[in-house]
């Protein structure tokens, strides 16, 4: 296997610089995010488009721009490789001529958080750690719990008390300590940064250590690669702490450095819920920062996020790429949901039906094109979130003489 070119971490506020072969989580000078950088003149020697026509499709396929640098502690479920589909009759209802979606339900644990995590977990377990800790919405304590089991690490849980029961269920099988917590994300923070301080776990929440965004930013990476070395002309993502954004724009940049596109960029389009919206506000007010949103509610409990740490990195790539950030309603995202499974087939969570709901407010409001290339980002399936798929199922009686009448009233009924 290849060598990855880390050099250092980088503060993304102060600038200061520190060593990559330490356990840290944020800027130990000014408390924000610390990216990882790589020496990309070395590397693009060697992640080329020829080098990487025979490498598996998972995370490490990257590996001279990934941090981890013995091939040991890269750790794999089979995660990245996700499919970019056409998504034509979903395009058509919509307005659009050339509509893609990036389907990262397909990853091991179902979302794309497994990106984010598996190489966090990587990296905390190369540098000795021995217990993570996460406060999550659900899917990331999901994919820790997976990737720390995966390590043989101490994996600690905590979420709101409210999460669908299945993310609960999911962390407890593979082995980790699960608690609820009466609150919300934020309020989980809290506790995990009590425990890391006293007990010594390595707390890797959003965008509060360096790897998660570099597991996130393969989404960019695999986006350009299966383009054929190009971007689509926008990219509508649902955003909650908002790594994923963080990543590809910092996926971007390196692969220009790196020669393998070019200066252009997808307008980056930022999708949150009416009921927790804090990016959309900071947007809107033209700030850098987003204020902590009060009382957050929605169905999408992925972007139920009320502050996150990142927002300045996220509101940076809004801006520069000329892109905006809008909300949806709950009932609007859920609609969503329906027609990308009714259109498409495709069963996903309530996070992306928020973006499906954007895609068509978008064309509405004529921010988007019919001819624009864009792409639709399925952070996670729709299967832990059946709670929401409501309605009544006809109990049928099999010698009923009038069968097949009842069947075609019920039919009839559904279609009306």
């Amino acid at each position: 296997m290849t060598r990855s070119y880390l050099t250092h971490l980088e503060c993304t506020a102060c600038g200061e610089t520190y060593r990559a072969d330490q356990l840290l989580t944020t800027c130990p000078s000014c408390g924000k995010v610390l990216f990882a950088r790589y020496d990309l003149e070395a590397a693009a020697r060697e992640m080329t488009p020829e080098a990487l026509a025979g490498r598996p499709w998972n995370l490490w396929r990257y590996r001279e721009i990934m941090p981890v640098q013995d091939p040991r502690y890269a750790l794999t479920l089979g995660e990245g490789g996700t499919p970019l589909l056409p998504v034509a009759r979903l395009g058509r209802l919509l307005g659009y001529d050339r509509l893609l979606l990036k389907d990262d339900g397909q990853n091991p644990t179902g979302s794309f958080k497994a990106r984010g995590l598996c190489a966090a977990v990587s990296r905390a377990a190369e540098l000795g750690a021995t217990a993570v800790a996460i406060p999550s919405a659900g899917n990331a304590a999901a994919a820790m719990s997976a990737y720390a089991a995966r390590a043989g690490l101490d994996a600690y849980v905590f979420m709101p008390a409210d999460v669908p029961e299945p993310m609960k269920a999911e962390c407890r099988a593979y082995g980790a300590h699960v608690f609820l917590v009466e609150g919300l994300i934020n309020d989980c923070g809290r506790v995990v940064r009590a425990g890391a301080a006293a007990r010594g776990w390595f707390d890797v929440s959003t965008l509060k250590e360096p790897y998660r965004a570099e597991g996130k930013k393969t989404m960019g990476l695999e986006l350009a690669e299966q383009l054929g070395w190009r971007l689509p002309d926008a990219i509508i993502y649902p955003t909650g702490g908002g790594t994923g954004i963080v990543g590809m724009w910092k996926a971007f940049d390196e692969l220009e450095r790196m020669g393998l596109i070019d200066s252009r960029r997808p307008r980056m389009i930022v999708v949150q819920a009416e009921g927790c919206a804090p990016i959309v506000r900071a947007f809107e007010r033209g700030e850098r920062h987003a204020e902590l949103w009060q009382g957050a509610q929605t169905v999408a409990p992925g972007i139920r996020v009320p502050v996150a740490i990142g927002d300045y990195l996220i509101l940076d790539a809004v801006h520069q790429s000329g892109g905006t950030a809008l909300t949806v309603s709950d009932e609007e995202l859920l609609e969503g949901v329906r027609l990308a499974a009714t259109q498409e087939g495709l069963f996903v969570s309530p996070e992306v039906g928020a973006v499906v709901a954007a895609a068509r407010a978008l064309r509405e409001r004529g921010v988007l094109g019919r001819d624009d290339e864009v792409v639709l980002f399925a952070t996670g399936a729709g299967l832990k979130h059946i709670d929401l798929i409501t309605g009544e199922y006809p109990v049928l009686h099999p010698d009923d003489p009038d069968l097949l009448a009842t069947i075609d009233r019920v039919v009839a009924g559904a279609t009306a």
